[in-house]
């Protein structure tokens, strides 16, 4: 039975928790395979919002059992913190699973990671100070801690202490902060295990039998596809693998699995930090885009740099993900502008790009090559079927879906659930 991965098309942002949320219901288990709680994902429970950075969308579906993979990095005090606030709302989080082999972001994560970004002054990278930088560095350079070790004090206490000879001296040394000591960190990570640990899965072992048990597996990814460490605008990235692949060496399973990628787009762009962005507005209609699109982030509260959609950007993460269907999310946020312009393609010294080029300096100096389509100014949010939108509206559309060249099944036209057409959509 097929895995089905979901990913931002763009630079993150594009409204993957409501699409998680919105097709949820299809799927056994809907996993995170990437990232950590630099992540956010808005989703409408009562008739409010909720913000979830680590826990999968689809925690919001009794059936279903949701699952965060081996390829996360796990702030245990966020983790809990985002349990009981489900909890409270009365949404149980008794299915949760969570790998043993995430990695854990540790006090020193935090701190390294703020001091970092300050020390790179205007070169920065603009990340959310999270520790997910850092926590990924322990990993690759094996001296991580993994959520399995906080239930083994000795062992614990032994790769804490490790990494501490470094860390402490990194802190003190190159940026003057407050050092730690092994009791100090065990004195509040080892009552965070005790909650911990119900939730503990083998990640591989688990999603593989569900499916020979012919379960249904949503593979939920966090971030965008040119936020991705291998495929982004590096180093203005994140520090992980948020495109499909990362789906498999996130979870444990094989790609014969996958039998679909669902890629979200917002109908215009944005992007959170710093980088290049071809086609970002500073004019009115960048200020409409922002202020009715209500873009500010989920995690941070940051204002999102706002832009013209970029069919060159969606062609990339089409080809890097072999995307099989494409969401166009916020499509009613155009409704405020009389006319909209579409990105078909770069100019850079008199040199056409239809993909985004492989020189970072090219990127960093491209112009956009627009082409402009009318606007529909009347409110769309409460069309249900691809028939109820304006004609304009369909066109652009259409004109989208041409340019990526597969086709646009999902289309939101606000941000609850029912505002959306289910144009081609097809799982079961």
């Amino acid at each position: 039975m097929p895995g089905v991965v979901l990913v931002g098309a763009q630079w993150g942002d594009e409204g993957k928790g409501k699409i998680t949320d919105l097709i949820a219901n299809d799927f056994d288990y809907v996993v995170r395979y990437q990232g950590g709680n630099n992540a956010g994902h808005t989703v409408i429970h009562g008739g409010h919002k909720l913000a979830l950075h680590l826990i999968p969308s689809g925690i919001m579906y009794p059936s279903i059992t949701p699952m965060i993979g081996n390829g996360c990095v796990v702030d245990p005090r966020v983790l809990l913190e985002e349990i009981d606030t489900l909890e409270a709302e009365g949404i149980s989080t008794e299915k949760l699973l969570i790998s043993g082999n995430a990695h854990v972001i540790m006090p020193y994560h935090l701190d390294l990671d703020g001091a970092s970004e300050r020390r790179l002054g205007n070169n920065l990278i603009g990340t959310t100070h999270r520790g997910i930088g850092p926590a990924y560095q322990d990993k690759a350079s094996r001296m991580g801690i993994r959520i399995q070790d906080l239930f083994d004090e000795h062992i614990f206490r032994a790769k804490l202490e490790a990494a501490l000879l470094e860390k402490n001296d990194i802190l003190e040394k190159v940026y003057g902060l407050p050092t730690y000591t092994v009791d100090q960190i065990c004195e509040t990570y080892l009552p965070y295990a005790e909650r911990i640990n119900p939730h503990v899965c083998e990640c591989s072992q688990t999603l593989n039998a569900a499916l020979d048990d012919h379960k249904w597996i949503l593979f939920e990814g966090a971030q965008g596809t040119l936020l991705d460490i291998d495929h982004g605008t590096y180093p203005f990235v994140t520090s992980s693998s948020c495109t499909a692949g990362g789906a498999t060496v996130g979870t444990g399973v094989g790609p014969k699995t996958i039998d679909k990628v669902l890629g979200i787009a917002k109908a215009y762009i944005t992007r959170v930090g710093s980088g290049p962005f071809p086609t970002e507005l500073s004019d009115e209609a960048g200020d409409t885009l922002t202020q009715v699109g209500q873009e500010f982030g989920t995690t941070t509260g940051r204002q999102r740099r706002s832009g013209w959609y970029d069919a060159v950007i969606v062609r990339y993460a089409v080809a890097v993900n072999g995307l099989t269907d494409l969401c166009i999310t916020k499509l009613d946020v155009l409704s405020a502008l009389d006319t909209i312009k579409v990105c078909v393609a770069y100019e850079c010294d008199g040199q056409i790009y239809k993909t985004v080029p492989a020189s970072q300096t090219v990127f960093h100096h491209v112009k956009p090559i627009y082409e402009e389509l009318p606007g529909w100014k009347t409110n769309i949010t409460h069309c249900r079927s691809f028939s109820d939108l304006p004609h304009e509206a369909k066109d652009y559309i259409d004109f989208l879906e041409d340019l990526a060249g597969i086709p646009v099944s999902i289309i939101a036209v606000g941000p609850d659930r029912n505002q959306t057409i289910m144009r081609r959509w097809k799982t079961r």
